[in-house]
């Protein structure tokens, strides 16, 4: 059976993706009240009013994707990301110059501010990658748009018999929202690509911002942790 017989992969459910988006919203909502309250609110209650049509739009599979849809959804990840790069800033400044009063807030600040800028910048390169999730799962590959990311189970066909029963090209296999959280997650702890390869220039910048952000952040973190103990 050739590549173009395989049947479409099915479509993808859209729960890990809103669970997340959720966990993330949540952890910016409760940030310390230093952190700019009205800009904080804002932007959660922005971001929940745009899952409201893309949930009607597709429940619990993504089957359907129309122009509007997707300048949305990519447009709430994107406005997440901003958002908490402003926290981020915020963060590095207090963390610079506050006390050791102050101490155990921030370092929680800071780990609500990083698991954000994980799902946030794992929400980016889902919505981004090959036309965003509805188009892996439903275009022709030979119609798919340029992939940003190579994923290993894109070249893994001629490995061993176990490992290439995974590869794309033997089940049509895609990236789902768990694979980009992975990817993002493991960017943000070893500033660097592991397993997954940024392609396209868009996917490079967008990895050095989120790199560069944890390493700073884990740099600050250390220090004042440090501070704390002496």
């Amino acid at each position: 059976m050739s590549f173009d017989e395989k049947p479409a992969p099915r479509a993808e459910h859209r729960l890990p993706a809103v669970i997340a988006l959720l966990v993330a919203l949540g952890l910016y909502a409760t940030l310390p009240t230093t952190f700019l309250p009205a800009l904080r609110y804002t932007v959660v209650a922005i971001g929940l009013l745009m899952l409201i049509p893309l949930i009607a739009l597709n429940p619990a599979r993504l089957r359907r994707q129309t122009r509007w849809s997707k300048y949305l959804a990519t447009g709430q990840a994107l406005l997440l990301v901003a958002a908490n790069e402003v926290a981020l800033v915020q963060l590095i400044i207090l963390l610079t110059s506050s006390g050791k009063q102050d101490g155990p807030t921030l370092l929680l600040a800071a780990l609500q501010v990083w698991v954000t800028n994980i799902i946030g910048f794992a929400l980016v390169y889902w919505e981004l990658d090959r036309g965003g999730p509805v188009s892996r799962r439903h275009a022709d590959r030979k119609n798919l748009p340029a992939a940003d990311f190579r994923f290993p189970q894109d070249e893994d066909h001629d490995a061993v018999e176990e490992v290439a029963t995974r590869s794309s090209v033997k089940t049509g296999w895609v990236a789902s929202f768990v694979d980009y959280l992975y990817f993002s997650a493991s960017n943000s702890m070893a500033f660097s690509p592991t397993d997954t390869m940024p392609l396209s220039p868009r996917a490079k910048i967008f990895m050095v911002v989120e790199a560069a952000g944890g390493f700073v952040l884990l740099a600050l973190v250390i220090a004042h942790a440090v501070a704390l103990i002496n």
